[in-house]
């Protein structure tokens, strides 16, 4: 079914926003197909690595990062995204599909976080800094409960200076990694936007600590590392810092909000 120009037109735009986040391997290995009142996520053979990743966990992991600039930037539109997660049983390719509906008044915060997907991402390890204050890290937890995982801090690590956690879900399946890899990008957003560093692995096996802070049935999904750099402010908890205005800024120029 032909798709109409205008909702095509928005879709391709939210699907260019969508490419920003981080990704296993550094491939973006998952495409975005635009049909009848949706835009289809979709695992992409040709670029998907089985060798490196044979259940498809970084793949799902870094989709569900991709799913959140899809939303923000729907928001940016005056969208409301509605998410599903792996729709088509008989087509398992298909990892998520979002569809377009209703009018949706930007908040300030999915202002500030779109602004933040315009940044890249730090590659390596974090910088070095400070451990960020416990009602900071607390709030990052609850961007994660948002998108349905748990941030659980470790221990103190003598070779850390900042503040280490582990990202976790209930369950260890395919949604449960679209989930996770969604918390992931909302926590590195987030991060951002507070002028906090973050860093993250997405194999989380023999980290010390890990047993001791999570609960039964809870399965480690991501491995962060959240340092506050030494010479920025502090932010208080419930604020926002004001270093995102040129990214917010060119966020505007790129997709102005719809009246």
């Amino acid at each position: 079914m032909n798709v109409p120009a205008a909702v095509r037109a928005s879709a391709e735009r939210l699907v260019v926003a969508a490419t920003m986040g981080p990704t296993v391997h550094d491939v973006h290995a998952w495409r975005f197909k635009v049909v009848s009142g949706l835009i289809e996520v979709h695992a992409d053979p040709d670029r998907y690595r089985p060798r490196h990743d044979p259940a498809g966990r970084g793949l799902h992991l870094s989709s569900g990062a991709a799913l959140v600039n899809l939303r923000l930037a729907a928001a940016q539109l005056g969208h409301e995204a509605v998410v599903r997660l792996l729709p088509d049983p008989g087509r398992p390719s298909v990892l998520a599909s979002v569809r377009l509906a209703g009018r949706h008044r930007i908040t300030r915060e999915e202002r500030l976080l779109y602004a933040a997907t315009l940044r890249p991402f730090r590659a390596g390890p974090p910088p070095a800094g400070a451990c960020p204050p416990s009602p900071v890290v607390d709030e990052l937890a609850g961007e994660a409960r948002l998108e349905g995982a748990t941030l659980r801090r470790l221990p103190h690590a003598p070779h850390s200076a900042g503040q280490q956690a582990v990202l976790t879900t209930r369950g260890d399946s395919p949604a449960e990694w679209l989930r996770a890899g969604q918390a992931l990008q909302r926590l590195l957003l987030c991060a951002s936007a507070r002028s906090l560093a973050a860093s993250f692995l997405y194999e989380t096996v023999a980290v010390p600590g890990v047993e001791e802070v999570t609960e039964p049935g809870e399965t480690p999904q991501v491995l962060l590392e959240i340092t506050q750099a030494g010479d920025a402010p502090i932010p208080a908890a419930g604020t926002w810092t004001g270093r995102t205005t040129a990214a917010r800024t060119a966020a505007r120029a790129a997709f102005p909000a719809v009246p």
